[in-house]
């Protein structure tokens, strides 16, 4: 689902945020990325929205590999990410339903089947009956479920989060989590990239850590055969 191979990512002021990273995550796995700040996971995960593109290196995202996604072709890449951040970034002078039918809109969906995902989404969140409401009207979680509605309105294959609970006290984060888990246990390939040790505590899931832009431990099982690349990209071109 997700490979990098010797991924690096230098910034135009010449800092380097990921070395030399090589790592895998199959299809339908739920896993936690940790690290101190600075150690790389906001780059890392990026890459994988393409947000940024890596300096050298391969990366291959759901058969695609980045550096064959022209520009043009980078909004339709990403329908099939749902990327959830820590601050939000809802629109205040926008109702609860135009921030979650925002991708739908984008991408030129019909007006009855944007209501459809709207509801569904919202419902799944436990929001439904919120849409013509504000966002500064909720407490913080609850626009922290808005903003995961969004991200997962589009029916998206892969689910990414950086810090998504680092503005929540602990309870608050736990239901963020129950919420991604859920989307999980339907297939969905969940990133969340975390240093919240309560909730890398409570959930008993894979954990990718970073250090200085490389990976110290992948944190698979030593028993699960290593990942051979090349079947990856024999599908690639046919998943679209």
């Amino acid at each position: 689902m997700i490979h990098f191979d010797r991924v690096f990512k230098r910034y135009p002021n010449g800092r380097d945020a990921l070395s030399d990273l090589s790592l895998h995550l199959d299809s339908g796995e739920m896993v936690f990325l940790t690290g101190h700040s600075g150690a790389g996971k906001s780059s890392l995960l990026k890459l994988i929205a393409l947000i940024e593109r890596p300096t050298r290196g391969s990366l291959i995202v759901n058969g695609q590999n980045v550096a064959n996604v022209s520009t043009s072709k980078i909004p339709a890449f990403r329908r099939q990410i749902g990327i959830v951040f820590q601050d939000h970034k809802l629109l205040y002078d926008r109702t609860i339903y135009d921030n979650v039918a925002l991708p739908l809109i984008i991408a030129g969906i019909s007006a009855r089947e944007i209501g459809r995902r709207v509801r569904a989404a919202l419902d799944q969140v436990g929001l439904l009956g919120r849409e013509n409401g504000l966002p500064v009207e909720l407490s913080t979680g609850e626009q922290q479920r808005v903003g995961i509605a969004r991200a997962v309105v589009s029916k998206p294959q892969i689910l990414i989060a950086d810090e998504p609970t680092g503005n929540l006290d602990p309870d608050l984060s736990v239901e963020v989590m129950n919420i991604f888990r859920r989307f999980n246990e339907v297939g969905v390939t969940v990133l969340v990239a975390s240093h919240d040790v309560h909730l890398l505590q409570h959930f008993n899931l894979r954990r990718i850590r970073l250090e200085g832009g490389r990976v110290t431990d992948d944190g698979r099982d030593p028993a699960i055969p290593l990942f051979d690349p090349g079947k990856l990209i024999e599908r690639e071109g046919g998943a679209r």
